[in-house]
């Protein structure tokens, strides 16, 4: 078996400090796609918003984030990494000071898709710097199991912050509090990140791809967020995931005959990081509808305070800090990621499965805590080799956009997850209330009956997320074939080392 070329670079002895200014800003990114849901109705009645379109105050950060991604990752690879960070950090900032200080609906809409913007920068820069500056097996489970912690705790303790801040201040300081977050982080990167002058992408913007991408996922996000409140068969969804269907499509056949692709289909092909990318998004999937279902019932049916609710979530973020910085980061390096995904996955959907014994009167210590203690556990021990081998063996030119990848995946699956399990509970909740409407007779009873048909809608849609997490196990065992991470070349299950597959050197594993 000939081996390829190995690009050796110096490790930056200051790359841990580096790695808290990457954490502080990921925590910023992730926990804001939550921390502006339990604001919504207090900056909804302050400036004004109309009940159709408060969705658009979700809907444009999702829209512009989730669409211009790719390109945020090329950018990367073409403009540098560090410069990137630094600039979406920024703007993120300023963004984040206008929707602070907005006075109307038009103002608020505008910051949200400009935070979406920015983010769309720094999101896939951040991931890709410690793609490029941790390349010691150990070390680069440490890192990724500190980032995977992060990314799959933040949007539970941006519902905690959320919930304090709109309770205790207003909602004015979901935007602010992000100000200082972005501030240190984008100081910290400037004067202590060195990256590596290696690898960075010199060719061309493919611009056809960047139109193409851009247009397909917005139409795809938008189809989702359009199903959640319009419909599955309305006329405009229906339009929009045909339309994405046509766009994206066309992107593929682009990238394959472009001479400079946005996204190089060696990227996805990859068994190892295509079976990431699918695995990953659809544990998001379950994972987006579960903090909406867990919040509603805690807030409508059990009647907790925003700031309660928030910190009836921490047992999660318990068990996500446990399992990826101390089960993934101490395993990772001893077995195959697959036998960390799988069974992450599955104990997940463990902690799930009991989630779907909720009842109108349920104990959250006998059964809400330890379910999402399982639930936390699992999914941190999944997603800290994930983020990893999302760019395993990659290409440090190419560092920006398979990152990218990682932050779309969870994107989408975000999008399909709301959409998908709140039609589920939606039709659940009619189907029971239709049932059992003519045995409530009295106010007491009526009242009763609203709370069991919203549980009842719940659990049903949970059920679903069950079945979504065991065929993310699935994926991530059948898909994911490479072996440990122990700094050497790994075998796949074909007998061929993965650096001599995907013919790269080993810069970014």
């Amino acid at each position: 078996m000939s081996q390829s070329p190995v690009t050796s670079l110096a490790p930056d002895p200051q790359r841990w400090k580096a790695l808290t200014f990457i954490a502080i800003a990921q925590l910023m990114v992730v926990l804001d796609a939550t921390i502006v849901n339990i604001a919504l109705p207090s900056a909804q009645e302050d400036l004004g918003i109309s009940e159709g379109n408060k969705q658009w105050v979700i809907t444009a950060y999702a829209l512009a984030f989730g669409g211009l991604l790719l390109f945020g990752g090329r950018i990367a690879d073409l403009w540098g990494r560090k410069r990137t960070f630094v600039t979406g950090l920024i703007g993120f900032a300023a963004a984040s000071a206008l929707g602070g200080a907005a006075t109307g609906e038009a103002m608020m809409l505008g910051a949200r898709a400009l935070q979406g913007v920015f983010g769309a920068l720094l999101a896939p820069a951040a991931l890709s710097l410690l793609a490029v500056m941790f390349t010691e097996a150990k070390e680069r489970a440490k890192a990724f199991g500190i980032y995977g912690a992060i990314a799959g705790g933040g949007g539970a303790v941006g519902l905690i912050l959320g919930g304090f801040l709109t309770e205790y201040l207003n909602w004015r300081w979901t935007f602010f509090v992000n100000i200082p977050f972005a501030i240190i982080a984008a100081a910290g990167a400037y004067f202590v990140i060195r990256e590596p002058s290696e690898g960075r992408n010199r060719s061309p913007l493919d611009i056809p791809g960047v139109v193409l991408s851009t247009l397909g996922l917005v139409a795809l996000v938008y189809g989702f967020t359009r199903a959640e409140s319009d419909g599955w068969s309305d006329a405009v969804t229906v339009t929009m995931f045909v339309a994405s269907v046509v766009l994206l499509a066309a992107f593929v056949v682009t990238e394959a005959k472009v001479k400079s692709p946005l996204l190089p289909l060696r990227v996805l092909t990859e068994r190892n990081r295509g079976g990431v990318y699918l695995s990953l998004g659809l544990a998001i999937i379950s994972m987006f509808g579960l903090f909406l279902f867990l919040t509603y019932y805690l807030q409508i049916v059990q009647n907790y305070s925003p700031v309660k609710t928030g910190f009836a979530f921490l047992p999660m973020i318990f068990g996500m800090i446990v399992g990826s910085t101390q089960i993934g980061t101490r395993l990772m390096t001893r077995v195959p990621p697959r036998l960390l995904m799988a069974p992450g996955f599955l104990l997940a959907a463990v902690g799930m499965l009991l989630l779907t014994q909720l009842e109108v009167d349920t104990s959250y210590a006998g059964l809400i805590l330890p379910a999402q203690l399982m639930l936390g556990l699992g999914m941190g021990t999944a997603f800290m080799p994930a983020m990893s081998l999302a760019t395993h063996g990659v290409e440090p030119r190419d560092a920006g956009v398979a990152s990218a990848m990682v932050n779309t995946s969870q994107q989408v699956g975000g999008a399909i997850g709301t959409a998908l399990l709140n039609t589920i509970a939606a039709s659940a909740t009619t189907a029971y209330l239709t049932d059992h409407a003519a045995s409530a007779t009295t106010p007491a009873a009526q009242k009763l009956l609203a709370a069991q048909s919203m549980v009842e809608g719940y659990t049903t849609a949970i059920w679903w997320a069950v079945g979504i997490l065991v065929l993310a196990s699935a994926i991530a065992f059948v898909l994911v074939n490479t072996g440990a991470d122990d700094g050497s070349a790994t075998a796949s299950s074909d007998g061929e080392g993965v650096e001599d597959a995907v013919k790269i050197p080993v810069v970014a594993h």
